[in-house]
C-alpha cells in the first residue's frame, strides 16, 4: 500500500479506537521487512501529533508505558487470541491484517465471520467505502449447491458486508433512519438465531440448519416484531460436546491437580497454565 495513504488510515484507526475506548497497537514485521518502517513511522507521527494527549487523558495508554505500542506480527498472532478481555485494536499492513482476521475467525469456529471493509477518499474529500465478504470462503459450497448437494453456509460475513454498504449508501444520500433500523433488525435476527442453536453447522454442529433453512429462519424473525437484544441477560450459546475428548480432559485435570485432592486451587491453575504457556499475559510485557 502506498505510504501516502497511511496518514488517512492512521486518523481513521486512532479515532475509532478512541471512540471505542480501546488501546491502539500498530503491527508490523519491520525487524525483517525494512520497508515497513515507513508505515510505523507514519502511524506514530499522526498519533504523536494528534492523538497521544487524548489517549493519555482517557487512560488508554496506562498499560503500555504511555506511548503508542508496536507489536511484531509474530507476537500479535499470539496475543490476539490470549487477550480475551478485549480492550485493544490493531492496525497492520494488508497481509498481516488478513492473517490476524483469519485467525480470529477460525478461533470462533468459522471463516464466515470475516468481512473486508475497504476505505478510501475521493478527490473532494468524501469517504469511499467498499464492503465484501472475505477470501472467497463460499466457492466450494456454491459448487456443491450447483451439483444439487445440501449445504450449510454461514452468511454472516456476507450479510455484514451488505449491511455496511446499505448504511453507507444511506449516509451519502442523507436518508432517514429507516435503512439503519432495518439493517439493525437483520443483524439482531441472525445473532439471536446463531446463539440459540438455530445457526448453521459450522457453529451448531450436525444439528445446525442448512443454508435454505437458515434463510427461512431469518425471514421468519424479520416478519415478526422488532427483536430486543437483552444485554443484561444474554442468551447462553448452545455448546456442542460431541468433539470433547474426555480421556484427554481427565489427563489434563490430573496434571493440574498437583496434590491429587480432587480440586484445582488457584496456584495449581496458575502453575499449570504457565507450564502449558496458556496463562494470560499483561499487554505491556509483549511490546516490541
Amino acid at each position: 500500500n502506498p505510504l501516502d495513504n497511511v496518514p488517512d488510515l492512521a486518523h481513521h484507526f486512532f479515532s475509532r479506537c478512541l471512540e471505542a475506548k480501546v488501546t491502539p497497537y500498530v503491527v508490523t514485521k519491520k525487524t525483517v521487512f525494512k520497508w515497513q518502517e515507513g508505515f510505523w513511522q507514519a502511524m506514530k507521527t499522526v498519533f504523536d501529533e494528534h492523538y497521544e494527549a487524548q489517549f493519555k487523558a482517557a487512560g488508554l495508554l496506562d498499560r503500555c508505558g504511555g506511548k503508542l505500542p508496536h507489536l511484531i506480527s509474530d507476537a500479535a498472532t499470539m496475543q490476539i487470541i490470549r487477550w480475551t478481555d478485549g480492550g485493544f485494536g490493531m492496525a497492520a499492513h494488508n497481509y498481516d491484517g488478513d492473517m490476524l482476521t483469519d485467525e480470529v475467525a477460525q478461533v470462533h469456529r468459522s471463516p464466515g465471520f470475516i468481512t473486508s471493509n475497504l476505505i478510501g477518499k475521493a478527490a473532494d474529500g468524501r469517504m469511499i467505502k467498499e464492503y465484501e465478504a472475505s477470501h472467497g470462503t463460499v466457492a466450494d459450497m456454491w459448487h456443491a449447491h450447483l451439483r444439487g448437494e445440501e449445504t450449510s453456509l454461514n452468511p454472516l460475513g456476507m450479510v455484514e458486508a451488505l449491511i455496511g454498504a446499505m448504511n453507507h449508501s444511506a449516509d451519502l444520500a442523507n436518508a432517514g433512519p429507516e435503512v439503519s433500523a432495518f439493517t439493525a433488525k437483520i443483524r439482531a435476527s441472525m445473532h439471536a438465531l446463531m446463539v440459540s442453536g438455530k445457526g448453521t453447522r459450522d457453529l451448531c454442529g450436525a444439528s445446525g440448519l442448512t443454508t435454505e433453512q437458515f434463510i427461512d429462519a431469518v425471514a421468519a424473525e424479520l416478519s415478526g416484531e422488532v427483536i430486543e437484544v437483552n444485554t443484561e441477560k444474554p442468551v447462553v450459546p448452545v455448546m456442542n460436546e460431541d468433539d470433547v475428548d474426555e480421556e484427554a480432559l481427565l489427563a489434563l485435570w490430573k496434571e493440574l491437580d498437583m496434590n491429587s485432592d480432587g480440586k484445582i486451587e488457584f496456584e495449581e491453575l496458575k502453575h499449570g497454565l504457565k507450564k502449558l504457556n496458556l496463562h494470560p499475559k499483561k499487554m505491556m510485557d509483549v511490546q516490541s
